[in-house]
């Protein structure tokens, strides 16, 4: 989800400078540095980028650098228009509640706004196709930077997967014999503590089955293999994945914990771990994916 991108425009006198970055972030947030003059087009550069990225923290700023050297940072001219605005209201408020006093020049040019650079007359549409411009080139290079990213983090997330089914897959054929075994173990228990004294066969079969039951883990193992598939299935989407991906781990990481829960073997526990490891390295990449 890292990415950068940069484009430049040539506007009259000016070089128009978009330059975006993104990282890491659950949603989409964005964080804009914008001149004076472009400040009212705040609401669709926002609305341009809401329009190609869906996820990430956001910096984007765009600056008008001057070509011409001269330092016009320091150059303002006079809202005039405004400002008239400005003093006919105040005139229209003394005379409605007839208030005294003067209107001063000090008043009139505290107002915000006053003072303004020369550009701040020309007409934003005018320039708003550069400027979009500038930002579809710049949201391009990231979004290309962050393709290449995204090559690398799906071979990662298919090998870890692929680890996953394999220690899941052990699990499912190891989980049978388990219950062999308990049988067997419990048997001999029973018979060692039991010496002489004959057994209800009925009850014996009813207590094995009741443990076999409480140690069987196939609804959760069929669960996890079908989350597992639907989370393949997702990463090779074309649609936005990452909130789903993360749902999707969250669900496998419930059903492993059940698994190891009701394993009760050496062997389907030490899987376990390796399944929740790979599962906390999963959770990790995909807060990477859009």
């Amino acid at each position: 989800m890292t990415g950068y991108g940069r484009a430049e425009l040539l506007l009259e006198d000016k070089m128009l400078v978009g330059e975006i970055k993104s990282f890491n972030h659950r949603y989409l947030e964005v964080s804009l540095r914008l001149p004076g003059i472009l400040l009212p087009l705040e609401l669709e550069i926002r609305k341009k980028i809401g329009g190609r990225l869906s996820r990430g923290r956001i910096e984007a700023t765009i600056k008008m650098d001057s070509e011409s050297g001269e330092d016009v940072g320091s150059r303002f001219e006079l809202n005039l228009p405004l400002i008239r605005n400005y003093h006919e209201l105040l005139v229209k408020l003394k005379e409605e509640f007839n208030l005294k006093g003067e209107i001063t020049l000090e008043m009139m040019t505290g107002f915000k706004d006053a003072f303004v650079p020369p550009e701040a007359g020309k007409n934003l549409v005018d320039i708003w196709e550069r400027i979009e411009k500038v930002l579809d080139e710049a949201i391009t290079d990231l979004i290309k930077m962050r393709e290449k990213e995204g090559e690398v983090i799906y071979r990662d997330l298919i090998s870890r997967i692929d680890a996953i089914t394999e220690c899941l897959e052990a699990t499912m054929l190891r989980a049978p014999q388990v219950v062999m075994e308990y049988q067997k173990r419990l048997a001999s228990r029973v018979k060692e503590l039991t010496s002489g004294i004959t057994i209800d066969e009925s009850r014996w079969s009813q207590e094995v089955a009741i443990m076999a039951e409480k140690m069987d883990i196939t609804e959760e193992s069929i669960r996890l293999k079908s989350h597992i598939s639907q989370f393949c299935d997702l990463i090779n989407s074309d649609e936005v994945v990452g909130r789903k991906a993360d749902f999707l781990l969250q669900e496998m990481v419930r059903e492993v914990n059940t698994i190891g829960s009701k394993g009760c073997d050496a062997d389907i526990s030490r899987r376990v771990v390796e399944i929740k490891s790979e599962l906390a390295k999963l959770r990790e990449q995909v807060q990477n994916l859009e």
